[in-house]
């Protein structure tokens, strides 16, 4: 069994994704996970940006930083960076 696939992928569109994947060795398994990691955050720190009007880069990042990965961490990093 294999996870859900979008709706606007045809059944036989899935098989072949899944057929090269399969076949894909690890190392280009883990580059296509790696790239799709970066092209996440890179879209959720993109409407982080567009969320917050004005805020700086640095109050953009420390948001990230809360969401993903709590207010705690973020406050310790927002005092690293005041310092």
């Amino acid at each position: 069994m294999h996870a859900a696939v979008a709706a606007d992928t045809s059944p036989e569109a899935d098989r072949v994704q899944l057929e090269l994947l399969r076949r894909a060795g690890e190392t280009r398994r883990f580059g296509l996970c790696r790239s799709l990691t970066e092209t996440v955050v890179a879209l959720s720190r993109r409407a982080l940006r567009e969320a917050m009007p004005g805020a700086s880069e640095d109050e953009v990042l420390l948001r990230w930083v809360a969401l993903q990965y709590g207010d705690a961490l973020a406050e310790g990093v927002r005092r690293r960076l005041d310092r």
